[in-house]
């Protein structure tokens, strides 16, 4: 795991609590089983089919159905549940799920989320992600500060196709945790090792919540 990544997925990790079901998407997501912590008491679900996903299984798997959203081979916690995907998507749709945690290529300052194509390049499809991203209670999304031009990720208006509008709840990147308040995304923590104006490279009109609360 790069530096960047495990600060990203350590602090979306202290969003979550003891109770929640969990989806985690492809990307950095996938990686907060590996730093959370004893005793918080998450069921982590897998669009795929099953509910009490544990830690990646470096060893591999005998069962090709036991994946994370990225297709690599996972351990199942005692208790897990397994089913078909249409258990899977009835969880999703009936508003079962108390957080989703997804990348992202765009979010908006209104909280629109673009995550799933790039015009001109290939791509499987939506997947399940426009789903997640409407129905899960709380969106929050894991991505660095910048993409590799130097672009901040939380743009005033998404240029790229939506995967849904006004989903993101909470943004997370390894300079700073955005939320949404008033329909806007706001900067409510901030890296000890950055500052107000590192946090506003690339996203200059964003704007600083009243009080900050600790990293």
């Amino acid at each position: 795991m790069k530096p960047d990544e495990e600060i990203i997925v350590r602090r979306a990790v202290r969003e979550l609590r003891s109770g929640m079901v969990v989806n985690l998407g492809i990307g950095m997501p996938t990686l907060i089983p590996s730093v959370m912590p004893k005793g918080l008491d998450v069921l982590v679900h897998s669009e795929n089919g099953f509910v009490g996903m544990g830690q990646p299984d470096p060893s591999g798997t005998r069962d090709s159905d036991v994946i994370d959203a990225g297709g690599r081979p996972v351990f199942l916690m005692k208790g897990a549940a397994a089913f078909d995907s249409l258990m899977s998507f009835a969880l999703i749709r009936g508003g079962n799920l108390d957080v989703a945690v997804l990348g992202a290529f765009e979010v908006s300052m209104a909280g629109d989320l673009a995550n799933w194509m790039i015009p001109g390049k290939l791509t499987p499809g939506m997947g399940g992600g426009m789903e997640l991203a409407q129905k899960a209670r709380h969106v929050i999304v894991v991505s660095r500060h910048l993409d590799k031009h130097g672009r901040g990720k939380l743009v005033e208006e998404c240029t790229l196709p939506l995967t849904a509008t006004g989903c993101v709840s909470t943004l997370i990147t390894e300079r700073a945790v955005f939320r949404r308040t008033n329909g806007r995304m706001t900067v409510c923590s901030i890296h000890p090792d950055h500052t107000p104006d590192s946090v506003k490279e690339g996203i200059a009109n964003v704007a600083l919540a009243d009080e900050l609360e600790p990293w």
